[in-house]
C-alpha cells in the first residue's frame, strides 16, 4: 500500500477535504453537539464548540501523517459542512473474527467510518462519500480490502454500506470511548469484488 494522507476528493455533489480548527462552530452546530447523532458513535456529544475546537486543533497535527485519513464532507452547492468520513486501523476485531476467505492482514484491518448531521440524512450523501473514499483506497492507496461496521441499532448505516458494495460478514461487539459495549454488525469488501457504485 502507498499511504497518501487526507488528500482532497470531489464527487458530483460533495467536496471532501481536511478540517481546520476554524470549522469548530459549524461542526458543533451541525452534528458534534447533537446527542441524536452521537448515540451511535463511539464518542459522546460535545458539550460546547470549545471542545470541538480542541479536537480539530489536534486533528490539524495528525494531518501531517501519511496514514491519517479524516475528511470533512461539504456540499458543493452551498459549502455546508455536513459531517466527516475517514479510515481507521481496526483495533477491536482479531483476524479470526472475519469470515471472508483470503483476507490479507499484513497491513492491518482498515475500516471507513462516517458521520452526518441530521439535517443531511436520507439524501444519499453518506453513500456518495463512502463510494468516493472506497475508490480512493482501492485505486490510489492500493488497499486489498476494507471492513466496515455499524451499531445494530443503526440499520440505516448498514444500508449505506450495502449500497456502496459492502456485504455482511459477522456480528461483533465494539466499545465506545468510555468502554461501554455496543453490539455491531461488521461488513467486508474486497477490491476485486467492488462494483463501481453511482455516486448519487
Amino acid at each position: 500500500m502507498r499511504h497518501l494522507g487526507t488528500v482532497p476528493l470531489l464527487t458530483p455533489r460533495l467536496s471532501l477535504a481536511p478540517l481546520r480548527a476554524v470549522d469548530a462552530e459549524e461542526m458543533f452546530q451541525n452534528w458534534a453537539g447533537d446527542e441524536a447523532v452521537a448515540r451511535f458513535m463511539r464518542w459522546p456529544a460535545h458539550k460546547n464548540s470549545l471542545e470541538t475546537f480542541r479536537l480539530l486543533a489536534a486533528w490539524e497535527c495528525l494531518y501531517q501523517s501519511a496514514d491519517y485519513y479524516n475528511w470533512g464532507i461539504r456540499r458543493r452547492a452551498d459549502g455546508a459542512l455536513m459531517g466527516t468520513i475517514g479510515f481507521v486501523l481496526g483495533e477491536e476485531q482479531s483476524p479470526e473474527a472475519w469470515r471472508a476467505p483470503g483476507l490479507d492482514f499484513s497491513a492491518g484491518a482498515w475500516e471507513p467510518g462516517y458521520c452526518l448531521g441530521r439535517a443531511f440524512w436520507g439524501q444519499g450523501y453518506a453513500t456518495e462519500a463512502l463510494a468516493a473514499v472506497r475508490d480512493f483506497w482501492f485505486d490510489e492507496v492500493g488497499g486489498a480490502w476494507l471492513g466496515c461496521c455499524h451499531a445494530v441499532e443503526n440499520p440505516a448505516s448498514g444500508r449505506v454500506m450495502e449500497k456502496a458494495g459492502w456485504r455482511f460478514d459477522h456480528a461483533a461487539t465494539c466499545h465506545k470511548a468510555d468502554g461501554t459495549p455496543m453490539a455491531c454488525r461488521s461488513y467486508c469488501l474486497k477490491k476485486e469484488e467492488r462494483q463501481k457504485t453511482p455516486l448519487r
